[in-house]
């Protein structure tokens, strides 16, 4: 029963990525037809599709996996070439045969490795054998010199994740900023899950130079000897290094954006919200609004500006003289901060701030919302 329940989520799964793929299925019912008889040209690839480990005597020892490595990493880089010159679909096909399950195409082409490249001139049944490189440039310019075509790529937005190889890897962890590392394999379906999630939260923290959202591809020539020395034997893996050190981490957490930006708020000390906006502590410094607690209770003005002053020497905080700043103002006018919380809040609501400019709105918006508080009354203590 247990077998059938697999076969049938395999069938499910397999059909699902066929309706969303723009990489041809061939099968012996089609193949000749669109292949050998069309008149287009096609490129085939022959493949073993992944399978799942085979136990001997029930026990968990391996057996074997048929499953092809490199026929996973060619997967994603073949759908895209797909996808880039599907707009010519009329003029040339890029397919697929799944050779395990269709052994009698495999064998009729002389295919004796996984993955195998075919070239098909669309009249003959006598392919020319693709030798050139696996990557979406290659492939792309070896179509378009056979067919004239030129690929039409989409323009996609420069990503915000970092992506790190063996030498950059050491450049970046342990040095002035809080890192967090997603190590992914290109074939890893739960890492193409959280692909979008990662380039968001990247993206949220754009503007905070101390954190780094970064990935590292661990199979990839300059860069698997990093997921190696990491220990990573499951994609993905996320692991969390501190600032100034190299051990990390491993991130256990959710995997969606507020998961993700809760955690590293926490571990770097960032106030960012999902959209990448600042939330309403973003600016407050605990140790003077303690202070400034004293002043919205009643203290006298010069004595608690004067702690404040003292206090703010001895702070590295961008905003410890912002508060210095206000208690100065408020000795000049008591109607300051509503006046001057009014205007950047107008400012907020207008819009067009630079990104660098809002943050710093934001925060001062909120030190300010801090002297605006109302002690509580001796009857409510």
């Amino acid at each position: 029963m247990a077998r059938w329940s697999y076969v049938f989520l395999s069938a499910v799964a397999v059909m699902g990525a066929n309706a969303a793929s723009s990489v041809l299925d061939l099968i012996p019912d089609n193949f000749d037809k669109v292949v050998l008889k069309s008149g287009k040209p096609a490129l085939v690839e022959f493949f073993a599709p992944c399978t799942p480990l085979r136990y001997k005597n029930n026990r968990h020892e391996p057996l074997t996996d048929s499953g092809c490595g490199h026929c996973k990493n060619l997967a994603p880089v073949y759908e895209e070439l797909a996808e880039n010159f599907a707009f010519a679909k009329h003029q040339i096909t890029i397919g697929k045969v799944d050779a395990d399950e269709h052994k009698d195409l495999g064998r009729r082409f002389g295919v004796q490795g996984f993955p195998t490249l075919k070239w098909f001139d669309g009249k003959s049944d006598t392919p020319e054998p693709y030798d050139g490189g696996r990557d979406l440039d290659s492939l792309s310019s070896f179509i378009s010199e056979k067919t004239s075509i030129k690929v039409r790529t989409k323009k996609a937005a420069p990503s915000a994740v970092e992506l790190l190889n063996d030498q950059t890897f050491k450049q970046n962890i342990g040095q002035d900023k809080d890192v967090l590392v997603a190590f992914t394999a290109p074939w890893c379906g739960h890492c193409k899950s959280l692909a979008p999630v990662w380039e968001t939260v990247a993206k949220d923290f754009t503007a905070e130079p101390r954190v780094l959202i970064a990935k590292v591809d661990a199979e990839a020539e300059n860069s698997k000897s990093t997921a190696e020395a990491q220990g990573v034997k499951s994609y993905p893996t996320i692991k969390y290094f501190p600032r100034g050190s190299t051990t990390p981490e491993t991130y256990e957490g959710g995997r969606s954006e507020q998961a993700v930006l809760d955690f590293m708020n926490q571990k770097a000390g960032t106030h960012r919200t999902v959209g990448g906006g600042l939330d309403t502590n973003a600016g407050i410094i605990a140790s003077l609004d303690m202070i400034v607690q004293k002043l919205t209770a009643g203290g006298s003005l010069a004595a608690v500006s004067q702690e404040a002053s003292s206090a703010a020497l001895g702070l590295k905080d961008r905003y410890a003289e912002y508060y210095v700043k206000v208690f100065e103002k408020l000795g000049k006018s008591e109607g300051y901060v509503q006046k001057e919380l009014g205007r950047l809040e107008g400012l907020i609501k207008k819009g067009g701030l630079a990104p660098e400019k809002l943050d710093d709105v934001v925060s001062r918006s909120n030190i300010l919302r801090t002297f605006t508080a109302k002690a509580k009354s001796k009857e409510e203590l």
